[in-house]
This record gives structure tokens, C-alpha cells and sequence, in this order.
């Protein structure tokens, strides 16, 4: 769970405990001038939230590996020059697959096709190989039984946080009738990228394959500044029938990357969004850096 000012992890370990992991946030990204420039800001917490995924899977697998009777605290957090370099890599591979690879294949089908290139009808093909590209990744992936498991933790995090907006108290019998959709979800971030990524590569002129392979890097900071602020912007007017008919397809494709958690996985979902409000709350810092702690279960349901 992420707020403003703190992320906090909280995984289950061999014992059956909720060991918690709790930090603040980099105020400088987070509530400094960044964060309040349109665009930039989305590039900036998209790197960010990167590394913070890195960093949350690392705590996992140190939790996850703990012999069965070990009491000693999980290790630190990985960081340093590693874990941005699987961040480095793990992009790299992102944009050749959804960005590099359509691109390609949308260039060699309109030659193919013969009568030169056209640049509406390849950017055509490339949008709906990008997209065919994303929906099927996330589907095959869904067949694993350990992203299975995860999803599932994923549509936990949802309905905590969908029963706090809500301002229903956070216990796992309260958080389960809540929907496994949410509009802030990263799963939107992505459809939309792929979608604003067919409008603004539709308005680029016909360019030689490795002219347009190029502009398909350079572009996509802007792009996805762009989906971020679109998210941002629907997210905060959900009351509009246009807006909720515009993020329909997010919240469709979140079927795939959300399964219905057990009551467990709720309460690891409440044990980390009640950390997370301790610090958005607190009228001083909890603490001046990194603190772990173990949780046997939920504490007292909480009002939002």
C-alpha cells in the first residue's frame, strides 16, 4: 500500500505472522515541486513506483525464505545500484516487447501489402498488436498458479481500499463486499497507455523502420505523462456519465489482473492500509526511517 507520505509491505511469513514493513516516502518526489507539475509528475512516480515494486518483491522473497522458527528480523530492504538495475532492464524489456515489436510489425505489414507505407493503417496495425500484446500477457500469465495467488492479493488491495472511500470499517467481513475494481489501478495506466500511444503515433508521418523504431522511445515519456494525468483527471470526476463510460475498458481489464481474495489476504490488505494511514494521519513522523514489525492480526476495525 502506497500513500502519500509512506508505502508499507505486508506479506505472511512460514509462521503464519504478518510481518509489516514500513517507510516514508521521498518527500521530494511526493509533495515537493515535482509532484505538482502536469506530465512530469507522471514520469516521476512511474520511475519511482518502479523501484518500490523492486523493493516490495525483494521483502517478500527475504519474509517468504525465513527457516520455520526463525525469529530474526527479515533482512533490509534491497537497494542500490542492483535493484534500479532490474528496474533498468525489466523496462527495457517492456518497451522492446510493447513498444519496438508492434512497431515493427506494423511497418512490415503495410509494406507487405505493398502500395508504400501508409501511416495511418500501419500505426493501426501497431496499436492493435500493442494491445493484443498486453491483454494476452496478462492473460497467459493468469494461468500461473503463483500470479493467480497474487492477482488475488491484488483485488484485496482493491476492496481495502474501496471500503475506506466508502468510509466502512476495515475488517475482512466489511472489505469483502467490496468490487475488485478501483480507477486508480496500474492495470488502467497501462490500457490507457496503449490507447493514447495509437492517437499520438497516428499523427507522425510515414518515417523509415528505423527512424519510427526510435520515435517510439522518445515518445513514450510523453505519453505516458500524458495517461497519467488522463488517470488522474477521471479518477477525480467519476461522478460524470462521460467519465465512467470512458473508463469502462480499465475497469474491464482489471478482471484479469484481480481475483477474489480469502479472508487472509484481507487481512494482510487492512494490516498494510492501516500502516499506511498511521503515517497519513500522524501530526509528526512515526519514525525516521525503515521500521519492521510483526503482526499477528488485523488490529480493532477502523472507520475511514
Amino acid at each position: 500500500m502506497r500513500g502519500s507520505k509512506a508505502l508499507a509491505v505486508a506479506v505472511r511469513n512460514p509462521q503464519g505472522e504478518v510481518v509489516v514493513h514500513t517507510e516514508p516516502l521521498d518527500a521530494r518526489i511526493y509533495g515537493g515541486r515535482v509532484a505538482r507539475v502536469p506530465f512530469l509528475r507522471g514520469l516521476t512516480l512511474l520511475w519511482d513506483a518502479l523501484g518500490l515494486g523492486v523493493k516490495a518483491l525483494m521483502f517478500s522473497a527475504d519474509v517468504a525464505l525465513e527457516e520455520e522458527g526463525d525469529d530474526e528480523e527479515p533482512q533490509k530492504i534491497f537497494d542500490g545500484p542492483a535493484q534500479w538495475g532490474t528496474v533498468l532492464l525489466s523496462l527495457s524489456l517492456s518497451i522492446a516487447l510493447f513498444f519496438l515489436f508492434p512497431a515493427f510489425v506494423g511497418d512490415i505489414a503495410v509494406r507487405w501489402l505493398g502500395s508504400g507505407p501508409r501511416p495511418v493503417l500501419s500505426n493501426l496495425i501497431e496499436g492493435v498488436v500493442r494491445l493484443m500484446l498486453v491483454v494476452g500477457y496478462i492473460w497467459a500469465i493468469s494461468l500461473m498458479p503463483d500470479i493467480r495467488r497474487l492477482f488475488a492479493y491484488h483485488g484485496a488491495e482493491h476492496k481495502t481500499i474501496n471500503a475506506y472511500e466508502d468510509g466502512a470499517e476495515l475488517t475482512p467481513a466489511s472489505v469483502s463486499r467490496y468490487s475488485l475494481q478501483h480507477p486508480r489501478c496500474g492495470t488502467a495506466f497501462l490500457l490507457t497507455v496503449v490507447v493514447i500511444s495509437i492517437l499520438v503515433y497516428s499523427l507522425l508521418p510515414s518515417m523509415s523502420l528505423p527512424v519510427r523504431l526510435l520515435s517510439r522511445v522518445i515518445l513514450l515519456p510523453i505519453i505516458a505523462g500524458i495517461s497519467y494525468e488522463f488517470i488522474r483527471f477521471t479518477a477525480r470526476h467519476q461522478e460524470n456519465p462521460i467519465i465512467r463510460l470512458l473508463i469502462k475498458p480499465n475497469l474491464a481489464l482489471q478482471r484479469l489482473t484481480t481475483r477474489e481474495p480469502d479472508e487472509s489476504m484481507l487481512e494482510v490488505a487492512i494490516i498494510a492500509f492501516e500502516r499506511v494511514l498511521a503515517y497519513e494521519t500522524a501530526s509528526a513522523p512515526l519514525a525516521e526511517g525503515a521500521v519492521n514489525e510483526v503482526v499477528s492480526e488485523p488490529e480493532a476495525a477502523i472507520p475511514a
